[in-house]
């Protein structure tokens, strides 16, 4: 029997799109394994949004060759779609394969056994490139479901390079997420996180006037036996008939995600957002007001070029402002092919560095405040299992996505139970159980 490990780095899209892969080798009668060593196929599902990024799918890929000689590394996804070059001088890569063509890579790892050669499969993308229904039944060893409804990214932010490696808008036809949706809650998954490239955008290529917000309506109208939670939204795609009903329905999990990036109006303006420090924060308020307990997530990016010192403070003032629950940060990374790596006036690394610090900590800082916000409240904790810092307890998730740890007790693994946040127990809030669903 083959054995294979799919490697994955990057995204919530790149984790739905392995996951179909590992689902089609498991059909196709291949043999999961976690042991690198022991598989006959290595494959590595790559990702080049940063620097580091990159760096880290290069490591995978040679660590891969280098610790099993025997067996057949695939390098597929971003890094293939971007820089195809560069993994063709990389020596003992058997197969490179980019996104446009996803959907095949199962039947191309499945054949990879029989060829000595190197093979790649690099077809551009069209504009009528269809979206690839990546039909996924389970996600072994996890609580959540995912599923990918949307792909492609048209909006070109000067410092971004997942346009010219995603092709363009394509979305699921609101049918299938439906039947989707209803195969989750048939196996028994309780939360589904419905994620997309440019999850905004959904229903712009399909006819009449689909869009995310209707597509959500359809899925409150089947009553199914879960919750659903949307993964990074734009600020300028969050309409307010949107946040009323995240607001209001018990299945439409109150939580948004939304990247600033910066926090200084003519950095947007040079990053080519669409959307300016005031929009920002009125759409923030809007949701904080609508959910006071639901959660705002925001990326926010430090020493983009030209970024001086004044432009950092507007950034730092507009999140101390705003009732924000957490920050991602990220430095910036110039990326070959996108217009901001020949920007000139790049921010000194260490001061890049610093202003990152100070992000996370007020990030740090938000985090605390929400969490002591939350306490005393009830919530619908979904249980994920053990808490790998203490056996006698559990973590779990709860609808506005805060972190819970509570009282071991393995048969609620993949069940939502009734839970009080008591206290803050370290990075969690200690929660007490009230019932079971």
């Amino acid at each position: 029997m083959e054995t294979f490990k799919v490697i994955t780095l990057g995204c919530k899209v790149n984790q739905y799109e392995s996951a179909f892969m590992e689902e089609s080798l498991s059909k196709a009668g291949w043999h999961r394994t976690t042991d690198e060593s022991a598989a006959h196929v290595l494959v590595v599902n790559t990702c080049v949004v940063t620097q580091k990024a990159a760096h880290q799918s290069r490591q995978a890929i040679r660590k891969a060759i280098r610790e099993n000689p025997k067996a057949k590394v695939a390098a597929v996804g971003c890094y293939a779609q971007a820089f195809p070059e560069e993994l063709e001088t990389i020596d003992g890569i058997a197969l490179i394969a980019n996104n446009r063509i996803k959907a095949e890579i199962p039947r191309l790892l499945t054949e990879l056994p029989k060829f000595s050669q190197k093979r790649a499969f690099l077809p551009p993308f069209e504009t009528e490139t269809p979206f690839d229904a990546l039909k996924i039944c389970n996600f072994p060893g996890r609580t959540r479901a995912y599923l990918k409804i949307q792909d492609g990214c048209r909006s070109f932010c000067t410092y971004c390079i997942v346009p010219y490696t995603r092709g363009p808008y394509r979305s699921l036809a609101p049918e299938k997420v439906l039947d989707a949706l209803e195969g989750f809650a048939r196996k028994g998954y309780r939360e589904v996180v419905l994620t997309g490239i440019h999850l905004g955008k959904y229903g712009v290529d399909l006819p009449g006037k689909t869009d995310l917000t209707g597509l959500l309506k359809m899925v409150g109208e089947k009553s199914l036996p879960l919750r659903v939670r949307l993964s990074s939204m734009e600020p300028q795609e969050l309409p307010t008939e949107l946040i009323e009903m995240a607001a209001s329905e018990s299945w439409f999990c109150p939580h948004f995600h939304i990247p600033l990036q910066s926090g200084d109006d003519q950095i947007l303006k040079k990053m080519n957002r669409h959307y300016n420090t005031k929009d920002f924060a009125k759409i923030i308020e809007t949701i904080h007001t609508a959910m006071p307990l639901g959660a705002i997530g925001v990326d926010v990016m430090a020493g983009f070029p030209g970024e001086d010192l004044a432009a950092h403070k507007n950034a730092v003032s507009l999140l101390e402002a705003l009732p924000v629950s957490y920050l991602h940060v990220f430095p910036f990374s110039p990326r070959k092919g996108t217009p901001a790596w020949h920007y000139k006036n790049s921010v000194d690394i260490e001061i890049v560095k610093e202003r990152a610090r100070e992000l996370r900590i007020l990030g740090r800082e938000k985090r605390m405040l929400f969490y002591k916000k939350c306490l005393g409240h009830h919530f619908d904790v979904l249980v994920e299992g053990a808490y790998a810092r203490d056996k006698d307890l559990m973590t779990g998730a709860a609808e506005n996505y805060l972190p819970f740890v509570f009282l071991r007790d393995d048969s609620l693994k993949g069940r939502i139970v009734r839970m009080r946040a008591v206290r803050i127990s370290e990075n969690r809030v200690l929660g007490e159980k009230l019932n079971a669903e």
